[in-house]
């Protein structure tokens, strides 16, 4: 069990130095996992949904008797 307990310190040690010369390099945390995409890049699907939203959509029911008759 000490082994293992002396590899755990060990890279809790390395993560905390690392941690902590990031932080002086970047001056903040950098976030390595989620990816942030930028606002200035177009994406249409994304401006398409917006426009959704705006534009509820809106039905008139129509009276009984008077749908389409084939």
């Amino acid at each position: 069990m000490k082994t293992k307990n002396k590899v755990l310190e060990q890279v809790k040690a390395s993560r905390k130095q690392s941690r902590e010369e990031e932080l002086k390099t970047h001056g903040k945390a950098i976030n390595y996992r989620k990816i942030v995409e930028s606002k200035k890049v177009y994406n249409r699907k994304k401006n398409k949904a917006d426009a959704d939203e705006a534009l509820p959509y809106f039905f008139l029911p129509s009276p009984i008797g008077e749908g389409i008759k084939g």
